[in-house]
């Protein structure tokens, strides 16, 4: 599986390399090398490693017999297999069927069409993820895969405004881009009112974009064990050195935009059950690439709302802080639905 070779994770790779141009994103999904793929995909739940969704709906308290909403993810390239890794997820942990013949999954470019981009083993491995992350916290939710047609971001942002424009409540985006001086000029794909739409906060432990926009509600990162949930250290978190402090976000953390709002699983030492044939089939999966698919379903589940109205709302989440809120967990792990 393509990786960073230059990751200073122990024990995982991250999925795509770090994004060096301006305007350019990388996925956030991190590979755990330490669990060995297990490559058959029939074999049985109790045999797979990693986190199952009957573990992340426990961990976040998740109505998941809810009947949600249209949840789109939004990444980048093609992945041909994703229907069909998605089916191999969903039977595996007995999920309802999503496919394009019973209407639950639909694919389409960043235009809306169906002239898909080229294939990127790294960002399949990303779409494979999201839409195991959606299935897992919303089995009842329509999803939407929308594919950019690059990684830059004005690609994905047309994508996200294509999510919008057919109908999805929450948008879920997986990758994130070093902060520029001029980055507010994407906002306008991200300004959807009454669509809740999450991000990413990164893997290299500094503020990014679009998780920084007050447009989005950015996630980050945590280690989930038997025993609960801590920080996880690689995650994206910080003050943003170009956008201004929303007036919903609490003084005394940064003077500026704080670029963590809430936090789920994203440590991959314990981390995720995902299905990739590409990847050697069932794989252990972390980075903040998880709690933004996550969140999203878990608006769908709910009534999807703006970041405002968590930080009105915090006793929705479980804070990981012991003021109640740091910028790198924010409010803390979402328990329930209430605070979304």
């Amino acid at each position: 599986m393509p990786g960073d070779s230059a990751s200073a994770m122990p024990g995982a790779t991250f999925a795509c390399s770090p994004a060096i141009e301006t305007g350019s994103a990388s996925c956030t999904l991190a590979i755990s090398v330490n669990t060995t793929p297990v490559a058959d995909p029939g074999t049985p739940a109790a045999l797979i490693p990693g986190l199952h969704p009957a573990d992340l709906s426990r961990a976040y308290a998740l109505p998941i017999g809810n009947p949600g909403r249209t949840v789109a993810i939004v990444d980048a390239y093609d992945d041909p297999a994703a229907e069909s890794d998605l089916a191999v997820y969903r039977a595996t942990f007995g999920l309802p069927p999503c496919t394009t013949a019973n209407g639950c999954f639909r694919k389409v470019d960043q235009r809306g069409g169906t002239a898909f981009p080229r294939p990127d083993p790294a960002w399949s491995s990303e779409i494979a993820l999201d839409l195991d992350m959606v299935s897992a916290a919303c089995p009842r939710c329509t999803i939407l895969l929308v594919e950019a047609d690059s990684a830059q971001i004005d690609a994905l942002g047309a994508g996200v405004d294509t999510a919008a424009a057919l109908g999805a409540a929450a948008i879920s985006n997986s990758y994130y881009s070093p902060e520029w001086a001029n980055e507010a000029g994407e906002d306008v794909h991200f300004r959807h009112p009454g669509i809740a739409i999450t991000a990413s906060s990164g893997d290299r432990g500094k503020p990014s974009y679009p998780a920084v926009s007050p447009l989005v509600t950015s996630v980050g990162g945590t280690s989930l064990t038997a025993a609960g949930e801590q920080p996880w250290a690689y995650g994206g978190r910080g003050c943003s050195a170009y956008v201004a402090k929303p007036a919903w976000q609490p003084a005394g953390v940064c003077s500026t935009r704080s670029a963590v709002d809430v936090a789920a699983v994203a440590d991959p030492a314990t981390g995720v059950a995902m299905f990739d044939a590409l990847a050697g089939g069932w794989v252990v999966g972390g980075g903040t690439s998880v709690g933004a698919p996550l969140v999203a379903a878990a608006y769908a589940l709910g009534v999807p709302a703006a970041p405002a109205y968590s930080y009105a709302h915090p006793g929705g989440f479980h804070p990981l802080a012991a003021s109640g809120y740091d910028n790198a967990t924010g409010l803390g792990y979402p328990t329930g639905v209430t605070g979304l």
